[in-house]
C-alpha cells in the first residue's frame, strides 16, 4: 500500500512539473513569436526631376493588415552578388517610405542594362527580418508640345535608355495634373506606335491658372521599368484667375495671418484694461500711504 502511495505521488509530481514546464514553454515560445514584414517596393522616375523607391512596410497580425512603422530599412546596389549600402530610411506612421536616389548616374547595371537593388530590414524585437529586391531598366519619356489646323497635341516617345531603342507597343496615361487627381485626358490609355510615340489631342477649355496645363505622360508600375513620369507645362488652357486668399490677411486666415485692423482693436482693448488696472493700483497704494 505505501509502495502504491509513493508511486501515485511521484506520478502526480512528474505530471505537475510537466504541466508547468509546457505552460511556461508555451507562454515563453508566444512571447519570443516574431511577426513576419511585407516589403513593397516600387522604383519611380520622373524624368528630368528624381529617381525614388516608394516602400512600403506591412504585417499580417490578428488575421488583420496593419503598417509597420518607425522601422529602419537599408538600402543595397547588387552587383554581382556583391552588396553596396547607399542609404538608409526609416518608414512613417502610415508604413510607408520613400527612398531618393540622389546620384543616379553612380548606379551601375549588369550587362543586360538592368538595375538591381535590394531594401533590407534587419529585424527587431517584434519583426523577423525581411528583404525585397527591385530590379529595373532604365527609360526615359520624351514629351513635345506641337499644333495642327489650330489643335493642340501632346506627343510623347518611350525610350529604352541602355539600348537607346524606342519601346513600341507600351501602354501610356496621359492626364492633367491636379491637387488631388489627375484628370484623365482622352482615353484610358495610348499605345505607342512602331517609333515608340503616342500624339494626344488636348481638349480646348481646360481650366488652369495662368492658362498653363501642366500635362503627365505615365508608364504605370511596368515589370520591366518600373513608374515612369514625364511632365510638360502647356500654355493652352482656359485662363483662370488664382482667387485663393491663403497667403491674404482675412477674418478666415490661420492665426497667423489676422488682419493688422482685428490685431490693433483687440491689442487696443488689452491695453485699455491693463491700464485701468494699473491706475486702480496706483491709487490703491497712495491711499494705504495716506
Amino acid at each position: 500500500m505505501r509502495n502504491l502511495h509513493q508511486i501515485i505521488s511521484s506520478v502526480a509530481r512528474i505530471a505537475f512539473c510537466a504541466s508547468m514546464i509546457l505552460f511556461f514553454g508555451t507562454n515563453l515560445t508566444a512571447q519570443n513569436k516574431k511577426e513576419r514584414v511585407r516589403l513593397n517596393a516600387e522604383y519611380v522616375k520622373v524624368t528630368s526631376e528624381e529617381n525614388f523607391l516608394n516602400i512600403k512596410a506591412s504585417a499580417r497580425i490578428n488575421k488583420q493588415t496593419v503598417a509597420v512603422k518607425n522601422i529602419e530599412l537599408t538600402v543595397f546596389e547588387v552587383i554581382l552578388e556583391e552588396e553596396t549600402e547607399i542609404g538608409k530610411l526609416m518608414t512613417n506612421n502610415m508604413g510607408i517610405a520613400k527612398f531618393v536616389i540622389k546620384d543616379f548616374s553612380a548606379l551601375k547595371s549588369d550587362s543586360t542594362g538592368v538595375y538591381n537593388l535590394s531594401v533590407v530590414f534587419d529585424g527587431n524585437e517584434s519583426f523577423k527580418k525581411a528583404s525585397r529586391d527591385v530590379t529595373f531598366r532604365d527609360a526615359t519619356i520624351v514629351t513635345d508640345l506641337v499644333q495642327k489646323d489650330s489643335l493642340n497635341f501632346i506627343t510623347a516617345k518611350l525610350i529604352d535608355t541602355a539600348l537607346d531603342s524606342v519601346l513600341e507597343g507600351v501602354d501610356l496615361n496621359v492626364r492633367v495634373e491636379r491637387l488631388f487627381r489627375g484628370l484623365k485626358l482622352g482615353e484610358d490609355f495610348y499605345t505607342t506606335d512602331n517609333d515608340g510615340q503616342i500624339q494626344v489631342q488636348i481638349e480646348d477649355g481646360i481650366p488652369a491658372v495662368n492658362g498653363i496645363l501642366t500635362i503627365e505622360v505615365v508608364l504605370n508600375e511596368s515589370d520591366d521599368y518600373g513608374t515612369v513620369i514625364s511632365t510638360l507645362d502647356a500654355p493652352v488652357g482656359k485662363v483662370i484667375v488664382d482667387e485663393s486668399t491663403f497667403d491674404q490677411r482675412t477674418m478666415w486666415s490661420p492665426r497667423g495671418k489676422t488682419p493688422f485692423v482685428l490685431l490693433a482693436i483687440t491689442y487696443s482693448f488689452i491695453f485699455i484694461v491693463w491700464g485701468i488696472f494699473l491706475y486702480l493700483f496706483i491709487n490703491l497704494i497712495r491711499i494705504m500711504k495716506s
